[in-house]
């Protein structure tokens, strides 16, 4: 028996207890771990810096090194999101829907946890306590394969998590980090009856590995190739200022823009109300040729950029015909995150709604309000882009699976 299987073992046994437990007892312990994370933040920024500065030696890129990287108001964040958690209902034993059938059976779909739920993701330690937080309140023991890069910042936040969850008397294993080489991501990947579900939160190729390689079953995050059309009838204003947020705001996050697509009716007007913004910011624009002639400094774009994530200060353009073409380079390109339009044409923003197939559709705001704090949730554990269940900012109800209930009165069937 390997250490993963034991604590996988020891997550089954927590979940059971932590399914029954009530809305009060998982409050108190939401609060009890983010007043251990506040207490711990000295000792998180110390453990943080060695991580950080092991990255900086080995030349990870700096977009890496601002999502590993914690602050006071980072971890303080951290510990907010916890208590919003703890604010919110709870989603355990909410009725989905119920009826009467004609035998007089009564039938209810209800919501219940899935159990033991593995999150494996890459160099992001505030992942640790959003995930702890929200498998915490729907109910889930939580197991959290962090990346080595971020091994010591996990360890002292899931040190304190862990003593919020003795001080209110739930079971610490039920959240546990996950340690080891390759071979423990491998079998907790194959870890099916012990591990009910996996979550994989991070680049393209952990996504697709965890996909391809586990055969327990997998909520798919994914990447960001999200993308902004400024139509004919935009206001540019407003089309310029969305630009700058959505791209400069954060760029090394996954709802950040990547390409913006202009109508050639007001391609000019609008780099010429961008172009003080852009410089301001160091956005480096990579364009098509009618884009080059538009904006000084921009470079050429290479048709993989249409495709990849820049996370960086970086961002593709293209000079389009017409919102058909708009659509037609979205659909060719885009990870199915987060597409925005710019206009002041209701028609024109109706149909791009109804015709992009995305996690999220913007009309006029940026794409940086995809995140489940934004959308209300609390914290999130990540941007679901596949059409399972859950699609775009997972919250507390997509952590929960149903169950139906079905009382009747002696009823047998004939």
């Amino acid at each position: 028996m390997t250490a993963f299987t034991d604590q996988a073992k020891a997550a089954r046994v927590a979940a059971r207890a932590l399914a029954l437990a009530d809305r009060a007892r998982k409050d108190q312990a939401l609060n009890a771990m983010a007043d251990a994370l506040l207490e711990h933040t000295a000792m998180v920024l110390s453990a943080n810096t060695a991580d950080v500065e092991a990255a900086e030696d080995t030349g990870v890129a700096p977009s890496q090194i601002d999502r590993l990287r914690l602050t006071v108001d980072r971890v303080a964040g951290m510990a907010q999101g916890l208590r919003d958690l703890a604010g919110l209902p709870d989603p355990v034993g909410e009725v989905a829907r119920q009826w009467t059938t004609t035998t007089g059976l009564r039938i209810s779909q209800q919501r219940v946890p899935f159990g033991v739920v593995g999150i494996i993701y890459e160099a992001r330690p505030n992942v640790t306590a959003d995930a702890a937080g929200i498998c915490l309140k729907s109910g889930n023991a939580a197991l959290l394969r962090g990346s080595s890069s971020a091994l010591r910042s996990n360890r002292v936040v899931v040190e304190a998590l862990r003593a919020g969850l003795s001080a209110s008397g739930i079971d610490p294993n039920s959240i546990q980090l996950v340690e080891g080489g390759r071979e423990v991501t491998t079998e907790m990947m194959t870890a099916r009856g012990l591990v009910d579900l996996l979550i994989p939160r991070g680049g393209a190729g952990l996504i697709e590995a965890v996909v391809t390689g586990s055969t327990v079953p997998v909520i798919e995050t994914g990447t960001g190739n999200c993308h902004l059309y400024v139509d004919r009838d935009a206001d540019l204003e407003v089309a310029a200022r969305i630009t700058i947020n959505a791209k400069a705001q954060r760029p090394s996050v996954c709802n950040a823009l990547e390409t913006v697509l202009v109508h050639h009716d007001v391609a000019r007007d609008y780099w010429q109300a961008l172009a003080p913004l852009l410089a301001e910011a160091g956005v480096t624009v990579h364009g098509d040729k009618a884009t080059l002639t538009l904006v000084p400094g921009a470079v050429p774009a290479t048709d993989a950029e249409y495709d990849a994530e820049y996370l960086s200060l970086d961002l593709a353009a293209r000079v389009v015909d017409d919102m058909d073409e708009a659509i037609e380079h979205i659909q060719t390109h885009s990870s199915g995150h987060s597409e925005t339009i710019v206009t002041t044409d209701q028609a024109a923003a109706a149909e791009f709604a109804r015709r992009i197939d995305a996690a999220a559709v913007l009309v006029n705001a940026s794409s940086r309000f995809v995140d489940g704090g934004e959308f209300g949730f609390g914290a999130e554990i990540g941007i679901s882009t596949q059409k399972l269940h859950a699609r775009g900012p997972m919250g507390l109800a997509e952590l929960t699976s149903t169950k139906y209930v079905v009382v009747g009165q002696g009823q047998t069937r004939s």
